[in-house]
């Protein structure tokens, strides 16, 4: 009977001790969390999200009341339309020059056979050349001062047409377009709230790939590297493990005091250094779980 108690109590601290060994650091998950706030103010006409909920990256999700900047961007467009509605129109400005040109070179050509027949004089057909030019310049004249008219005109507009491309902007900003693909962790607004520019409006987080902040002794420091391949453990149904294949993307430069929650191998170790290790999420894995690695 001794034999056997002696036997039984061995296993036991054999089964003790492998459990120890069983992890090499520990730590909590955590992921890339995105607190989206709100670019302008005003009313929430809209806002679909629900917390749990995956949404995509460029998702429209909610849209906040812009009325009033829509109206604003109409009167900006009607005074640009009564700015150009000045404009001259030079074909018009012009028809009766054009008709005094068209005369006087009929008149030119009139003269120029007359004197071929000795039925004009020289200086008839230079008066009637002169009549030409003058009616040539004063139709360049008048198209000159129509163009510089007409470009006056287009300036003035320019400064309404930037307004408008700001009330484009902060149209744009009115509707709540989701910045990252991840899962709804936080919402923190609802419709037909007030919503202020920097507001924040709901949390977001990619939980496909989630971090392992775990933290090693210095004596394990110089056997991780980056990129390196390593076991994670979390706690599953009776007492067992499940694993996942985690790779190590980050280790921290500088020791820190261990953390009360995390143990270590060591549990003496005072000086601990943090790192990070990326697991793909089957959905199981949430943030705040504690995980284990084995190097």
């Amino acid at each position: 009977m001794k034999h056997i108690l002696f036997i039984s109590t061995t296993l036991l601290l054999a089964s003790c001790s492998g459990n120890d060994h069983l992890y090499d650091a520990s730590g909590t998950f955590e992921a890339t969390e995105v607190i989206v706030s709100a670019e302008a103010s005003g009313l929430i006409k809209s806002f679909t999200l629900e917390e749990g909920e995956v949404v995509q990256a460029g998702q429209y999700v909610g849209s906040i009341d812009s009325v009033q900047l829509y109206l604003t961007k109409k009167q900006l467009q009607a005074q640009i339309q009564a700015v150009l509605s000045k404009r001259p129109d030079v074909a018009t400005q012009i028809a009766a020059l054009q008709e005094q040109l068209k005369q006087a070179h009929r008149e030119q050509q009139r003269v120029t056979n007359l004197l071929k027949a000795d039925a004009a004089t020289q200086k008839q057909l230079d008066d009637a050349n002169a009549q030409v030019a003058i009616i040539n310049k004063q139709i360049e004249a008048q198209r000159s001062s129509l163009r510089i008219t007409s470009a006056s005109l287009g300036e003035e507009t320019l400064p309404l047409t930037v307004q408008i491309e700001q009330l484009n902007d902060q149209l744009e900003k009115c509707r709540i377009v989701n910045p990252v693909t991840g899962t709804i962790l936080t919402k923190y607004a609802e419709p037909n709230e007030m919503a202020a520019n920097g507001k924040p409006l709901y949390k977001v987080a990619d939980l496909s790939q989630i971090i392992l902040r775990a933290y090693i002794t210095g004596d394990q420091f110089a056997q991780v590297k980056l990129n390196q391949q390593v076991q994670v453990l979390v706690d599953a149904q009776e007492g067992n493990y499940t694993t996942y294949t985690g790779t190590v993307v980050w280790i921290s430069d500088k020791a820190e005091f261990t953390p009360k929650t995390i143990q270590t191998k060591d549990e003496r170790a005072n000086l601990v250094y943090a790192t990070k290790i990326k697991v793909k999420n089957d959905g199981k894995l949430k943030i705040g779980m504690y995980g284990e690695v084995k190097f």
